[in-house]
């Protein structure tokens, strides 16, 4: 079995005593515990069960207060479980709580050793990692200077360089991938994908549906202390965002049909994707959803290179101030790739109103590598405290990219989005050059 899992499962639980008045955990102690009396208990997790094999990649998802890092410090051994139990295969590295073991009077240099020895490496194997440690985190001379004299920023940065470099069988990581500035978050995605390609196995929980959906082979949605949903990061990403954080939702068949209204406009009418995800109205409904070329006719195969219209309209429900409309791609993991947004008061000289039919429309250059991607599209409004959705239609089109007729582009382009590479070879050496 260990050949084959990393991490299992089974059973866990984690209660935590409550208490109403600070004096009541000295009355418990003198008296004894009697069940509802002094204290009551919060269970953080029950009945959790799971396993992650070996060389997986696996995000975890949730609300705050769904247990999530508590499950991630019960599978470190950080904490005991109430219930049930955790069984690990090979070295552990946990970047939890980062510099938890950092001495703030000691030097960098010193306080890379003492993390080091902390997360279970000898002296030796510290002294073999430092020049890569020291590289990782770039904090230059500061590296001689006490912690105490750091910056936040540099602080976290030695902590998670030298946390990266343990090379663990299991990495397991809460939240510390938002760490540092945007260079420096993208070499700690580096260093993982590069865990992740050797064969570690990785479990980490984030707030970043995109980066789960990035990074992962599967995800877990936690909820109330239990497994919510398990499966495919697509799925678990879109079920959370469904029914956790923006309200009830259904599927296709709750929209109106594109067929329903009106003249929709130039261009293909879309028909829905069957992963479309439909939020429920909230003062708004969208409809009418069209594809076209701005100079040929589209429809739901795009060629690379071509100019193309994507339009809906917006029917107004209720005041719209401040409304904003969107489009979004996605590719098939989930990835967003690219997207714009515009001010409807900027566009048509004031805001829609209730009863307006408005028509709100994009035009893009298709650069997307071919494959199949999705659209999304939504408008938002002020609300009391921030933005609420109008109405909102994710992944609600699916979309064809084919290549381009003209197969004479000598840089031909890799990944999701043409730059419009060109490509030359000059000759320097050889018979031309003597």
């Amino acid at each position: 079995m260990s050949s084959e899992i990393a991490i299992d499962v089974r059973g866990l639980g984690k209660a935590y005593p409550m208490y109403a008045r600070p004096h009541h955990r000295l009355l418990e102690l003198l008296l004894g515990h009697r069940e509802g009396r002094w204290r009551r208990e919060h269970r953080a997790l029950h009945g959790v069960s799971f396993r992650v094999a070996r060389g997986e990649t696996v995000g975890i998802i949730g609300r705050n207060g769904s247990g999530k890092s508590t499950l991630l410090q019960l599978i470190c051994g950080t904490l005991e479980p109430s219930a049930g139990e955790v069984l690990v295969w090979g070295r552990i590295a946990a970047l939890l709580e980062l510099g938890a073991g950092f001495n703030p009077e000691f030097t960098g240099r010193e306080n890379v050793h003492l993390y080091g020895t902390v997360l279970g490496l000898t002296r030796i194997e510290v002294e073999s990692r430092f020049a890569r440690i020291e590289a990782f985190a770039d904090i230059g001379e500061f590296i001689e200077q006490p912690v105490r004299t750091y910056s936040s920023g540099m602080f976290v940065r030695l902590a998670f360089a030298v946390a990266i470099h343990v090379d663990p069988d299991v990495l397991i990581v809460d939240e510390a991938l938002s760490v540092g500035d945007e260079a420096f978050q993208r070499k700690c995605f580096a260093r993982i994908e590069q865990l992740r390609d050797a064969g570690t196995t990785v479990l980490f929980v984030s707030h970043s549906s995109q980066t789960v959906v990035q990074l992962c082979d599967r995800a877990l949605w936690l909820e109330d202390g239990t497994v919510r949903l398990d499966g495919s990061p697509r799925d678990v990403v879109a079920a959370y965002h469904r029914e956790a954080l923006s309200g009830p939702a259904t599927m296709a068949a709750s929209p109106k049909g594109n067929d329903d209204a009106g003249r929709p406009g130039d261009g293909h009418v879309l028909p829905f994707s069957s992963a479309l995800v439909a939020y429920e109205r909230s003062g708004g409904e969208l409809s009418e959803a069209t594809l076209g070329g701005v100079d040929h006719r589209g429809g739901e195969v795009l060629h690379r290179g071509q100019r193309y219209r994507f339009g809906y309209t917006l029917r107004v429900e209720r005041g719209a101030e401040g409304a904003r409309a969107g489009m979004m791609i996605r590719n098939r993991a989930g990835v967003e790739i690219a997207g714009a947004s515009t001010v409807l008061r900027r566009l048509m000289g004031r805001d829609p109103g209730p009863g307006d039919a408005v028509r709100i429309e994009f035009e893009f250059d298709c650069l997307l590598y071919p494959g199949t991607y999705f659209l999304s599209c939504g408008v938002m409004a002020s609300a009391e405290g921030g933005e609420t959705y109008l109405h909102r239609l994710v992944d609600a089109f699916e979309i064809r990219v084919l290549p381009e007729p003209d197969a004479a582009r000598l840089a031909e382009p890799q990944g999701a989005v043409d730059l419009r590479f060109d490509a030359r070879a000059t000759l320097r050496t050889g018979r031309e050059a003597e």
